[in-house]
């Protein structure tokens, strides 16, 4: 069972958009609020199956070099009400990287596995989750092909 990582637009516009309205008020955020970065987007992977799943391997293509870290949170989402904590990001995080010249992505194989675990863990209770991926080395999102693979 193959499910693919989904760019969320209307998510990371609205954690943007609190971004922005604190900077304009002159605001600071909540003890413990997670502010969206600019290298930072919010993706979703939706879980046509929740029950017996088991995690085998992420499936991260990159177009070009350069390094995403994937973080899973543990909120259910409503962006109206709420605003991500960082006691509510996971641990580990899943790091990705493809050096210049190299075909294949290469990863910190424990965390990942360890994460893809929690995500088998959490896809019983939800049929969404969210995930927040940091781009770094000049990587852009429309380089990032990714999905996660359970046996099911």
């Amino acid at each position: 069972l193959k499910l693919p990582f989904s760019h969320d637009d209307q998510l990371t516009h609205c954690m943007r958009l609190r971004f922005q309205s604190l900077q304009q008020k002159n605001l600071r955020p909540q003890d413990g609020e997670k502010l969206l970065q600019p290298n930072e987007q919010v993706y979703r992977v939706d879980f046509i199956r929740q029950h017996n799943l088991r995690f085998l391997r992420w499936d991260i293509q990159l177009d070009s070099p350069g390094k995403v870290t994937v973080t899973g949170t543990s909120q259910h989402w409503t962006p109206d009400l709420t605003h991500l904590m960082n006691r509510q990001l996971l641990e580990p995080v899943g790091i990705f990287w493809k050096k210049p010249g190299a075909e294949e992505v290469e990863c910190n194989e424990a965390d990942a596995q360890e994460l893809g675990e929690r995500v088998a863990e959490l896809a019983q209770v939800r049929k969404v989750m969210y995930f927040l991926l940091a781009f770094t080395q000049d990587l852009e999102p429309a380089q990032l092909r990714a999905s996660i693979v359970f046996k099911a």
